[in-house]
C-alpha cells in the first residue's frame, strides 16, 4: 500500500508533494523575477523620462536668460561734468512702461528694446532723455537745476500724481514675506524697496512745493524775480519741518529766514548760474 499523508495539499504521497511544493516555489521565484524585471523597466523608462524633462527646463530656463539678457540694458548715471556716480535716479521706460532705480554706484539694468526712449528723473537735476540705438552699455549724464518761478507755479497746479495708481507692482514686490527668501534677496524686492522710498520722498516733495509756494511767501517778503528765487531755495524747508509745524510757524520760519537773507553779503544771495546741461552718451 502506498503511504499517504494530509497536508495543505490534501490526501497527496509524498513524492508528488514534494513536486507540488518545489515547482510552486519556481513558479515564485519567477514570477518575482519577472516584476523586478518590470519594475527596473518602468524604473528606467521614468528615468529617461526625468532626464528630458530636466533638460527641456534647463534649456528653456537658458533661453529665457538669453532672451531677457538680449532686452536688458546697463549703464551708469553721473553728475554733468564730474566723476560722481548718482544714486536713486528714477527711470522709466516710456514705450514699455518698465522702471528701475539706479544702486549706490550709480548702476541700473532696466528691460527695453531699441527704439524706445528712457527717461531719467532726480530730484534737483534735470530731466534727461535717452533714445535706445543699441544696447551697449551707457554713460547718462544729469545737470543740477534751480527751482524757478515758473516750475513752481506748474508744480502747484500740476494733477497730483499718485505712485500707488501708477505703479501698484512696486508695492507688492516691496513686501517681505517670512518664509520667503526670494522677498528678502532677490533684485527685484530689493529695487522695488528701493522704488518705494524714492516715490515717499518725490511725495514728501511734492508737499513742500504745495505749502512753500511762491504766492505764499510772496505776501511775506518784499523779494521778486530772481531774488525771490534765490531766497526759496536757499531758505526751502523740509518735509519734517512741515509735518511737525503749523501755518504760524511756517509764517515765522519765512520771517526769520528773510532777515538772515538780508544779512548775507550780495554775493552770497545768488547760486551759480549754471551753464552745463544734462548729456547722454551712446
Amino acid at each position: 500500500m502506498a503511504l499517504r499523508c494530509r497536508g495543505r495539499f490534501g490526501m497527496v504521497s509524498p513524492l508528488l508533494q514534494l513536486f507540488v511544493i518545489n515547482s510552486y516555489s519556481a513558479f515564485k521565484s519567477v514570477k518575482f523575477k519577472t516584476i523586478i524585471a518590470k519594475n527596473r523597466f518602468i524604473l528606467q523608462l521614468n528615468c529617461s523620462a526625468m532626464k528630458h524633462i530636466y533638460l527641456v527646463l534647463i534649456a528653456a530656463l537658458f533661453l529665457g536668460g538669453t532672451v531677457n539678457a538680449q532686452n536688458t540694458l546697463k549703464g551708469t548715471v553721473y553728475e554733468s561734468g564730474k566723476s560722481t556716480r548718482m544714486p536713486d535716479v528714477f527711470i522709466r521706460d516710456n514705450n514699455n512702461k518698465q522702471i528701475t532705480i539706479t544702486d549706490d554706484k550709480g548702476n541700473f539694468s532696466i528691460h527695453t528694446e531699441t527704439g524706445h526712449t528712457l527717461i531719467f528723473d532726480s530730484p534737483g537735476y534735470i530731466s534727461d532723455t535717452l533714445y535706445i540705438t543699441d544696447l551697449a552699455p551707457k554713460r547718462v549724464e544729469m545737470a543740477t537745476k534751480l527751482i524757478t518761478l515758473r516750475q513752481v507755479n506748474i508744480i502747484s497746479t500740476k494733477q497730483s500724481f499718485d505712485a500707488h495708481k501708477e505703479y501698484p507692482e512696486v508695492y507688492t514686490r516691496s513686501k517681505v514675506y517670512p518664509l520667503s527668501p526670494s522677498s528678502w534677496f532677490s533684485k527685484d524686492a530689493r529695487d522695488a524697496r528701493r522704488l518705494k522710498k524714492y516715490f515717499k520722498r518725490e511725495e514728501e516733495e511734492r508737499h513742500v512745493d504745495e505749502v512753500f509756494n511762491v504766492t505764499y511767501v510772496e505776501s511775506l517778503v518784499p523779494l521778486r524775480g530772481m531774488e525771490l528765487e534765490n531766497f526759496m531755495t536757499l531758505y526751502r524747508p523740509t518735509y519734517a519741518f512741515l509735518k511737525n509745524n503749523n501755518g504760524e510757524s511756517l509764517t515765522v520760519y519765512i520771517n526769520d529766514s528773510y532777515k538772515k537773507f538780508m544779512t548775507l553779503p550780495a554775493n552770497k544771495r545768488s547760486l551759480p548760474k549754471l551753464t552745463s546741461t544734462g548729456k547722454s552718451l551712446q
